[in-house]
């Protein structure tokens, strides 16, 4: 019986080699150990370090023979956030002029001219709302709108007024254009109006990495591999080191995007896959969530969200666990893909972290696709996590290459077109 254990064991191990022998641990060593290395500066979004790592991304993709999504002419998938300073403000309310204290300018516009016969919306925030409440709806507003902030909300209003005077817009997306203007008591004759603002506006450049495979028999219909290339870049340091390297949190997620990119350009799949690395994750999941704006969620098939797979997860080696593992059946299909193998998943054992929504998976996911994230961090006792010690020394790269082996597997059916996970309950705007 003992001999017959260790028989079935070793046919378990060697099960991912089998299956996945393309992908080498001496080949993660590398991609991890470049995205990782001191010259990548931390990888911080808006500095050089990205701009380095994402040409690095090129070429990986490019020797991986890749193409553009259709439509693109290169890998990158450029888009802007911007930075804005505010400028001259001034609305005429009848014949009463209402000074510069009394107007916020939201969006990213350098300039508006409006009156009462232009097409805007115009809105109220009652006495009875909360300001700031008030102001995330306003996040998702499509055309160009005016609010009169009513009295009772002075004290917040000059409170969001000053933040914005003296730090201004900061990474905003190009949304419509939004006005508020704080009323006074005497500010009864509503109809005749005009608004006159400007402000500076300052374009970030950001991209996020795609490539692609077209599918051999499913071409319209796509599974997306994706994890995050930027990082922190540099912080406080501790002793006489300052970069924060990133190794685990995401270089080690990216390295097995590439590889998994390597892996199947040798396996044509049925369905079509994008590869993706992500940027800005760390500053609000902005590559994600431009990249998810892009996609037509009804095609996507699923989403394999890969971060932080450098070392041993909380069930031991030879494991992984799946983020939102109860909201489809995603992860019991990788499972039966893996019953010959010694690789197990696992649902994620921190629930309380939301984790679920917190990477980037998580605007595709709420728009329906089982889009889940596939991790082994520790997270309640990682002291490496956002720290200079996120480097390679701390990894296990032959635990990463397990986990790499065992997703190229367990995506076997899902990329074959033979399995479609079941969708995720669509989350309300």
């Amino acid at each position: 019986m003992k001999h017959a254990h260790i028989l079935t064991l070793l046919i378990s191990v060697s099960t991912l080699a089998a299956y996945a022998q393309d992908i080498k641990e001496q080949e993660v060593k590398r991609i991890i150990t470049t995205l990782a290395a001191d010259d990548m500066e931390g990888r911080k979004t808006f500095e050089p370090g990205i701009e380095k790592a994402a040409q690095f991304l090129e070429k990986e993709y490019t020797q991986a023979g890749l193409q553009p999504l259709p439509g693109a002419t290169s890998f990158r998938q450029a888009f802007h956030r911007f930075n804005t300073l505010p400028g001259p403000r001034q609305v005429h309310l009848g014949h009463n002029t209402i000074g510069p204290e009394r107007v916020i300018m939201l969006g990213v516009a350098p300039s508006i001219d409006w009156n009462q016969n232009s097409d805007v919306d115009v809105k109220t925030i009652p006495a009875s709302e909360q300001f700031y409440d008030y102001l995330r709806k306003l996040r998702d507003v499509k055309k160009n709108t005016l609010v009169w902030v009513d009295t009772a909300h002075t004290e917040d209003f000059n409170k969001y007024y000053q933040n914005l005077q003296q730090r201004g817009g900061r990474n905003l997306d190009s949304l419509a254009s939004v006005v508020l203007v704080l009323r006074h008591a005497e500010d009864t004759d509503l109809k005749t109006w005009d608004v006159k603002a400007s402000q500076q506006v300052t374009p970030l450049y950001l991209s996020n990495i795609v490539g692609m495979i077209k599918g051999k028999t499913k071409p319209e219909e796509y599974v997306i591999f994706s994890g995050h290339y930027d990082h922190l870049g540099i912080i406080t340091p501790v002793g006489k080191d300052s970069i924060a390297n990133g190794a685990d949190d995401d270089a080690s997620g990216v390295t097995a995007v590439v590889m998994l990119a390597k892996y199947y350009k040798q396996y044509p799949p049925a369905r079509s896959l994008i590869f993706v690395a992500f940027t800005a994750e760390e500053i609000g999941g902005y590559g994600s969530r431009y990249f998810s704006q892009q996609q037509d969620p009804d095609k996507v098939i699923a989403m394999f969200n890969i971060e932080m797979i450098g070392k041993e997860s909380k069930f031991g080696k030879n494991s992984a666990f799946i983020t939102g593992y109860e909201r489809s059946d995603f992860g019991k299909i990788l499972e039966k893909n893996l019953e010959n193998s010694i690789f197990h998943f696992y649902p994620d054992p921190y629930p309380e972290q939301n984790l679920f929504y917190r990477s980037d998976n998580a605007t595709l996911a709420k728009q329906g696709v089982p889009a889940h994230t596939i991790s082994t961090d520790q997270i309640d006792t990682d002291k490496l996590y956002h720290s200079v010690g996120d480097e390679v020394s701390s990894l296990d790269i032959k635990n990463i290459t397990s986990t790499i082996q065992a997703i190229a597997v367990s995506a076997r059916s899902i990329v074959a077109g033979t399995d479609t996970p079941a969708r995720i309950e669509k989350m309300a705007n």
